[in-house]
Parts: structure tokens; sequence; C-alpha cells
């Protein structure tokens, strides 16, 4: 059920994504979301924005792998590859980000989302901060270039998602390539 409320928050935001809607998705008995959710739809999403936090942060270490030579540049590329991929195949995708639609839908209604959303973010920027440093950007750094990297994924997205093209995330990729390139200042 976390999975997909996180597919419907991902698609549809947090207001327009029901729980019996995740319900259905899941394929769930409608009484597993009292067993499981005590807290309602409030700890659902918030289950689910740290789902989404978990999912970035597991997947930086497959966008490593996928490349010959990692590059803080490759890496970027990767990372907004997903949403270019899915809006170049259905030019009317609609699929954004679960932890994103959290902030836009809840962070000033309810604290716990709030921190919840904070604390993905915080889960996907680590290791992307990991891998730029261990591409030879200096740790002073790799942080703050890792929340460029996802602040300038996730403000692309939504600008793809509202044009329901590509071109927001790819001409990203394309300039802050050569501005994470250039950060390195050693050879691993």
């Amino acid at each position: 059920m976390v999975f997909s409320a996180a597919q419907l928050m991902r698609r549809r935001g947090v207001a327009a994504t029901g729980m019996r809607d995740v319900v259905a998705h899941a394929r769930a008995p409608r009484g597993s979301l009292q067993h499981y959710f005590p807290g309602g739809k409030e700890q659902l999403v918030n289950e689910a924005v740290r789902w989404g936090g978990n999912y970035a942060a597991r997947r930086v270490a497959r966008f490593l792998a996928a490349l010959p030579e990692p590059t803080p540049s490759g890496l970027y590329a990767q990372m907004v590859r997903q949403w270019t991929d899915e809006l170049q195949a259905t030019p009317d995708a609609t699929t954004g980000c679960p932890v994103a639609a959290a902030v836009v839908d809840c962070v000033e209604t309810t604290e716990s989302t709030r921190t919840a959303a904070a604390e993905a973010f915080a889960c996907w920027t680590r290791p992307v901060a990991r891998a730029l440093t261990d591409m030879g950007v200096p740790s002073a750094r790799a942080e703050s270039l890792a929340t460029l990297m996802i602040s300038a994924a996730e403000g692309a997205l939504l600008i793809a998602r509202a044009e329901r093209d590509a071109r927001a995330l790819t001409a990203v990729a394309r300039e802050l390539g050569p501005l994470l390139d250039a950060a390195v200042t050693r050879r691993p």
C-alpha cells in the first residue's frame, strides 16, 4: 500500500489520492488500511514520502553502476533519465516525485509530512554527495552540489509536467553537466 500510495501521489498529488484509490491500486483488503495505518491518510502519506526518499537514495548506486566511467554529469543525466524517458514515451505522462507532491500539497498543514519530506530529501542527498566525493569533488562542495542537482531535477520536473515535454529536464542536464564536472579537483 505504501508503494501504491507513492505511485498515485506522484501522478495525482496527495490531495487527489484517496485512501480507497490506494486500496484499489494495491489490490488490498479495505480493512488493511486501519490495521496498518491507524494514523490514517497522514501516516500513509508520510510512509510513502519516506519510501520515495529511500527509493531515490538506492537508485544512486544503480545509476553509478550503469555508467562506464562515473562522472558527476553522467550521474545527473541518469538521475533525470527516468522522468525524461517517461515523458518521451508517453507525451501526456504526468508522473512526478511523491516527495515533491507531498511538499506541494501538505507542507503548510501537516508538520509530520513536512518533516518526512525533509528527511526524504536528506536521504537522497547523502548518497549523491557521497558519489560526488568518490568522483573527486571536494567534500566541502559535494553536499551543496547534491542539493543543487536534486533541486534542479525537481524544478525541471515541475516544468516538464506543466509542458508535458521533457525539454526542461534535458536542458537542465545539458547545462548543469559541465558545472558539475568542473567541480572535480582530483581523480579517484
